[in-house]
């Protein structure tokens, strides 16, 4: 007796007027999308000598280095709360915007061999490095939880909004990388000018410090950047400190879904070329 054998016919068609990826390919390259986040982790922390032990250590040295510098030294303002504490939340909100673009820019140029040879949908290797990112987070908010135990700071009912911002950060950083990564394939020069916009950004941004440190004359260049209102939405969910205006949260969740927007037209729009040029 025969075994029955259904097979799966995979019909491909010329590109939509806003060629924008079709969901039902995403949904059903699942299994591809897991594969390529779990094998980030484990080369990430493969024959290291402390292993995820990585995770914890960067944000609380980095945190404790601006703690130092901007607190102690340049005695900047925190509104009340622990400069410890501040610059932790600006770090591990900081950590989840930018270790999505820088590890989504190098993925396509990384994984050439499987890029220019397999068929898949390609938006799925440089989106499934936020699978490495949320590992990271989520060690540095159950470290954070402690940290707050200790120093008896409750944020209230605002934590309830961390998985959106959370959301936020991933689609800014998404969107970001998912334009870096199909430019990279042409251009590798991105690998060189990327990492030094990213830290051109982060003290652009008020990572480090709150928006009273600020000067009144370079306020208007805070108040307009969408990394600003991630950092202060951050803070009042995960500090409890005061809410962001009205305008800054409906202007973050704009700025996030327009970046995925453009992010996925500008990689659609290239991805023909990847196999040649790659």
């Amino acid at each position: 007796m025969s075994a029955s054998r259904t097979t799966t016919k995979i019909v491909i068609t010329p590109p939509r007027k806003l060629n924008v990826p079709r969901w039902r390919e995403l949904w059903e390259a699942r299994e591809i999308f897991y594969r390529f986040g779990v094998r980030d982790v484990v080369l990430r922390y493969r024959q290291t000598a402390i292993g995820v032990a990585w995770v914890v250590l960067q944000p609380l040295v980095t945190a404790a280095i601006f703690a130092v510098v901007f607190g102690r030294v340049a005695g900047l303002p925190t509104g009340g709360v622990p400069y410890f504490l501040f610059a932790f939340a600006g770090t591990a909100a900081w950590t989840v915007f930018s270790g999505v673009l820088t590890r989504a820019a190098p993925s396509l140029v990384a994984n050439q061999q499987l890029v220019s040879k397999v068929f898949f949908p390609r938006v799925v290797v440089p989106l499934s490095t936020m699978l490495s990112v949320l590992l990271d987070f989520g060690v540095s908010l159950a470290l954070f939880g402690v940290l707050l135990a200790v120093n008896g700071v409750n944020p209230g009912w605002a934590v309830l909004g961390l998985p959106l911002w959370t959301l936020c950060a991933l689609a800014l950083g998404s969107g970001l990388g998912l334009a870096s990564s199909a430019i990279m394939v042409k251009y590798r020069d991105v690998q060189y000018v990327l990492p030094w916009l990213v830290q051109v950004l982060m003290y652009a941004t008020p990572v480090a410090y709150s928006l009273d440190a600020v000067p009144a004359g370079l306020s208007w260049w805070f108040e307009i950047n969408p990394l600003t209102w991630l950092m202060e939405c951050f803070r009042w969910a995960m500090l409890g400190t005061q809410a962001p205006p009205v305008w800054q949260v409906a202007g973050l969740v704009a700025a996030s879904v327009l970046a995925v927007v453009v992010g996925l037209l500008i990689f659609q729009r290239r991805e023909r070329e990847f196999a040649d040029l790659i």
